[in-house]
């Protein structure tokens, strides 16, 4: 035994004894709030103060019992004794993903990693040590529930020395095996994105990541950490994650919890904006057509074109012997007045109802006298200012708008009304673009269908009408995919907010992704957000990101390649006759290695992969069921998810599936984050093959089997 080992020994016991003094604190402060809960149900005090009390002791007794199981602190911080550590001079702070003290005015046992004094566990190094004298990483066996005896090693750095050496910990913990859904990186965050994590409040970011380089999670972090820097303003005005699809965000879900936040909406825009079942499927040309920016102002004047100040006639509201009248020239200037003010369209209509009361107010009172508030309320909503209004600025609903807008003319030769589409689309929409959005009338609007680009509109004339209530922060994952209308969509739901913006254009595969984040940007209202790439690798090993990047080249958006740190993994390739038989036997071989296998294959070949899984006895459940050792995963539901083992299937049949094929291989190749083994029977795209390997020089681009 060398001379150090005793020395190490030593620490694990006093850092497994600290831990279990740690874990007795948790479980009294539980059993505390618990305790509170039961007393302050028999407080004396008024119904609104007891009220509130009890919510706020039933929420810290909820919160303190969910934390999920597991270990207590994952670093700690020595600071050196000298003058330029101020406050922290000589103190030691063990760094954790909640508070914990055994009560609030004692000093923490654990630091929250959020915390001030916690970031220099994460931007210290030898050139800048932040006074920090050592930097403590915690070795936890993998799955641990927090048991003491689970810790296992731990390692040192010597900053104020100068010593720097890769973290082996940090590498085990970035490496390990997928086993359910994703894992917070409280304890892995890498100076770059604690730069991003930590940002204000009132800054909107953008976040352009290459494959593996955490974007995702520097998001899910960022809302956990202005849940403690900011919550007053955050919780008062609310959170929203957005993910591209319910299975990404089942896989995200447990992210926030265990970095100790509760409550946070996780949803996706279809859901947001869901006013309807869709039941109805839109062709490609209709649907990108829907999506397009210019079908903003289309609905603009659609909605507009109800308001008609023209229709204005003479008012008069009797009152007792009196009639209060206003004439129609006046009327029709008071409505032309606020149209072209352009408030929200019910706003509109309300703001012509008080200013002809107010016109009515004064000459009531200019005749007879003060009028009260309860003769203002019943004159606001008489008959005659009410089938004024009717008149000249209909109540509408957004479904009335948007049949009225798409039905087909009776009769091809009929004139275009001004609710018409040819009615309001000149100058916008040529002929053929218009013949494209028409569809027969509904025979009546509660039977009518509606599709995934009608609920856009919808939402797009619902924000026109009342715009909706907002939220503080909206953090948007794979935001390359919105289409301009979706943008319009987030930025009405943040109108006064930020947002934190992830993606990366090379995963675009709708037919409207973006090609460039400026355009998009401004679609969301904030133009200004500042972009920042990530390409450093910490998920996709270094043979994964070389065939990757090989691909990248070869698409249409300008973004920096992936430079993975990992020098492990492997990629391998078999070409067979029988891709369902080698697929079986690729998934074979990857049950003899740990961790969580993929068949990802294009949408149109999954039904027959499956028979054959199945008939091999292999079950292999969609990515829906989370956890499963095998899952067969669609080209389509691949995005965000990851696996140690992938095997892809037929690449040629990603790209010719549609439009945006290679950018939808590029998804699917980037989910390893272990071991990439490529299935085909056709000859492998041209941009996956090495140069030389393509002129018949060289080795194969991979390891072939």
């Amino acid at each position: 035994m060398s001379s150090s080992e005793p020395v190490l020994s030593d620490a694990l016991s006093q850092e497994r004894a600290y831990h279990d003094v740690c874990r007795a604190a948790l479980t009294a402060l539980v059993d505390d709030a618990q305790e509170q809960v039961v007393v302050g149900e028999n407080v004396s005090a008024s119904g609104a103060d007891a009220e509130v009390l009890g919510r706020r002791l039933r929420t810290q007794a909820r919160d303190l019992r969910e934390l999920p199981a597991g270990p207590l602190f994952f670093g700690r911080l020595d600071f050196c004794a000298a003058a330029t550590a101020g406050d922290h001079a000589g103190q030691s702070y063990h760094i954790g993903r909640v508070r914990l003290a055994p009560d609030p005015a004692a000093p923490p046992l654990v630091v929250d990693w959020r915390a001030p004094v916690a970031r220099a566990f994460y931007q210290a190094g030898p050139q800048d040590p932040r006074a920090v004298s050592v930097r403590r990483r915690f070795g936890w066996s993998p799955g641990s529930l927090g048991d003491s005896a689970d810790l296992t090693g731990l390692e040192d750095e010597h900053l104020e020395a100068g010593e720097t050496r890769p973290s082996g910990i940090v590498a085990a913990e970035i490496e390990r095996p997928r086993i359910g859904p994703m894992r917070d990186i409280a304890a892995t965050i890498q100076p770059e994105q604690d730069d991003l994590v930590r940002a204000d409040l009132g800054v909107s970011l953008c976040v352009q990541g290459a494959p593996g380089t955490g974007k995702t999670a520097v998001g899910l972090h960022r809302a956990a950490y202005l849940l403690y820097s900011d919550p007053q303003r955050v919780r008062r005005g609310g959170m929203l994650i957005l993910g591209p699809n319910r299975t990404f965000l089942s896989y995200i879900s447990e992210v926030l919890p265990t970095l100790g936040e509760t409550g946070v909406r996780q949803s996706t825009l279809e859901d947001e904006i869901a006013r309807h079942p869709v039941t109805a499927l839109d062709g490609d040309g209709t649907a990108r057509l829907k999506h397009d920016i210019r079908m903003a102002e289309v609905l603009r004047r659609a909605l507009y074109a109800r308001v008609r100040p023209e229709a204005a006639h003479s008012l008069a509201v009797p009152d007792g012997s009196y009639r209060w009248r206003v004439d129609a020239d006046e009327l029709e200037r008071t409505v032309r007045g606020v149209r072209d003010e352009e408030p929200p369209y019910a706003i509109g209509r309300e703001r012509v109802r008080t200013r002809l009361l107010r016109t009515l107010r004064q000459r009531a009172e200019s005749r007879t006298g003060p009028r009260s508030e309860t003769w203002a309320q019943k004159v606001a909503r008489s008959r005659p200012v009410t089938s004024v209004l009717d008149a000249v600025w209909p109540v509408v609903r957004p479904e009335e708008v948007l049949e009225d807008l798409l039905a087909e003319p009776a009769a091809p030769a009929s004139p275009a009304g001004s609710f018409s589409l040819a009615g309001v689309a000149g100058g916008l929409l040529d002929a053929d673009e218009q013949r494209l959005l028409l569809r027969p009338a509904a025979r009546s609007r509660r039977t009518a269908r509606w599709s995934a680009a009608d609920l856009v509109l919808l939402d797009e004339l619902s924000g026109l009408i009342e715009r909706p209530d907002g939220y503080r922060h909206i953090v948007i994952d794979e935001a390359q995919d919105l289409s301009p209308m979706q943008c319009r969509a987030v930025a009405r739901r943040s109108p006064f907010g930020s947002l934190t913006v992830l993606g990366d254009l090379a995963q675009g595969t709708t037919c409207w992704s973006a090609r460039a984040w400026p355009e998009l940007l401004h679609h969301l209202g904030r133009p200004d957000a500042d972009v920042t790439a990530l390409t450093t690798g910490y998920r996709v090993p270094g043979a994964v990101a070389e065939l990757a990047n090989r691909l990248l080249a070869h698409l249409d958006v300008d973004v920096p390649p992936c430079r993975s740190l990992r020098r492990d993994g492997e990629a391998a390739y078999t070409r067979a006759d029988d891709t369902c038989a080698a697929t079986v036997a690729a998934v074979r071989d990857a049950l003899g290695r740990t961790g969580l296998i993929a068949v990802i294959a294009a949408d149109t070949g999954i039904r027959t992969l499956r028979d054959a899984l199945a008939a091999a006895g292999v079950p292999a459940p969609g990515p829906d069921t989370l956890g499963a050792r095998v899952t067969l995963v669609p080209a389509s539901a691949a995005k965000g998810l990851e696996y140690d083992h992938v095997v892809l299937v037929e690449p040629a049949a990603f790209v010719r599936a549609e439009p945006r094929g290679p950018h939808r291989l590029y998804v699917a190749l980037t989910r390893a984050v272990s071991r990439l083994h490529i299935v085909h029977r056709e000859p492998l795209p041209e941009a996956l093959l090495a140069r030389d390997h393509h002129r018949g020089r060289g080795a194969p681009p991979v390891q072939e089997r």
